[in-house]
């Protein structure tokens, strides 16, 4: 089997040193280039073009969902496997959404590291056991296939209204609390419903809470 190429992006420096030290414990596996912020690691694809990068997501200058994006956008053919000590499925469909492959939690077992690589390598997307049992195939298809996922598509007076409706306000009340008409947020009830792809408001409202992923953790 050829050696499959790896670049590691992660902020600390004996992050990236235990990466490094399991990944060699495979012969199949090699580390090519290493960075520790992602403009760094743009610089390094471009010199050492790596069949997969290991991406943290809390990184200086440039984050890891950025850098993503354009990796995906300069390199659509390179796997991104997700290394993060974000648990909340808010920065895991932000990730799935920006086009990863993977996504890991660093407390994960050194032996899932390995399990996602191959999976990743062998085409298809590896889900931290900690997610796993929550996340199905076709949701990471979905938002994976459309390249985006709805909550990030919406307006700052979207994301209000969807919070208020979420907590079972009604449109006159929630004009109320952004002093906007009922119309008004009637008319931006209609837009999520379509964004969402959703027929009515009990879906929507079942739909956000059941996957827990629209708002980051106590912001809902």
């Amino acid at each position: 089997m050829n050696q499959y190429r790896i670049a590691i992006a992660d902020d600390h420096s004996l992050i990236r040193q235990g990466l490094k030290s399991l990944i060699r414990t495979s012969p199949s596996l090699s580390i090519v280039a290493e960075a520790g912020n992602g403009i760094e690691l743009l610089e390094k694809l471009r010199l050492y073009r790596p069949d997969m990068v290991i991406l943290d997501i809390t990184m200086p200058q440039l984050n890891g969902i950025e850098a993503l994006r354009k990796i995906r956008e300069q390199y659509p053919a390179m796997a991104v496997l997700i290394l993060t000590m974000h648990s909340g499925s808010y920065h895991f469909y932000q990730a799935m959404a920006a086009g990863a492959h993977g996504y890991l939690i660093k407390d994960d077992s050194e032996s899932e590291l390995l399990t996602a690589i191959g999976t990743i390598r062998e085409g298809r997307p590896y889900v931290s056991s900690q997610l796993s049992p929550e996340v199905t195939d076709e949701v990471i298809a979905n938002f994976r296939g459309e390249a985006k996922m709805p909550f990030f598509c919406l307006s700052d007076r979207e994301k209000e209204v969807l919070r208020l409706v979420v907590k079972g306000y009604s449109s006159r009340a929630i004009g109320e609390q952004l002093h906007l008409s009922s119309r008004t947020i009637e008319h931006h009830r209609a837009s999520l419903l379509k964004k969402f792809k959703m027929k009515n408001t009990v879906d929507l409202v079942n739909y956000v809470v059941s996957g827990g992923m629209l708002f980051p953790d106590g912001e809902r």
